[in-house]
C-alpha cells in the first residue's frame, strides 16, 4: 500500500485534524481581534450596538431617533444643519453640521425631486 497517496486513510485524519486545528486557530484569533483594544483607534474593532440620536426640532427636545428616521428628518427639513444634535457618546449638544455621522447622512439624502418641464 502506498502511504504516499492522496485519499489514504492517514492523510485524509491528518487533514481533517488539520482542518479542525486551523478553525479553532481561526476562531481564537477572530476572537482576540473583536477584543483587541488598540490606543487612539478611530475605528474600534468591536462591532457597535444600533446608534440613536436626539434632535431639537421646533425649541423641543425629541427622539431617540434612529439613522433612518434621522435621514427621514433631514429629507423633509425639519433638521437642518443648524439643528442641535446628541447621542450618548456625546458630553454636550452640537450643532448637525458638526457631526461627521450626521453630514454622511445628509450626502446620502436625495435632493428635492424637481420635474423638468
Amino acid at each position: 500500500m502506498n502511504d504516499d497517496n492522496f485519499f489514504s486513510i492517514n492523510r485524509l485524519v491528518e487533514f481533517g485534524m488539520g482542518m479542525a486545528v486551523a478553525q479553532q486557530m481561526v476562531k481564537t484569533m477572530n476572537s482576540a481581534m473583536t477584543n483587541m483594544y488598540v490606543p487612539g483607534s478611530m475605528n474600534p474593532l468591536q462591532t457597535s450596538a444600533p446608534q440613536f440620536y436626539y434632535a431639537m426640532i421646533e425649541g423641543n427636545q425629541a427622539g431617540p431617533f434612529s439613522e433612518q428616521e434621522l435621514s427621514r428628518l433631514i429629507a423633509e427639513k425639519r433638521i437642518v444643519k443648524e439643528t442641535y444634535i446628541w447621542k450618548p457618546s456625546l458630553i454636550k449638544w452640537e450643532i448637525a453640521e458638526k457631526l461627521p455621522e450626521i453630514l454622511k447622512l445628509v450626502a446620502l439624502s436625495p435632493p428635492p425631486f424637481k420635474q423638468n418641464q
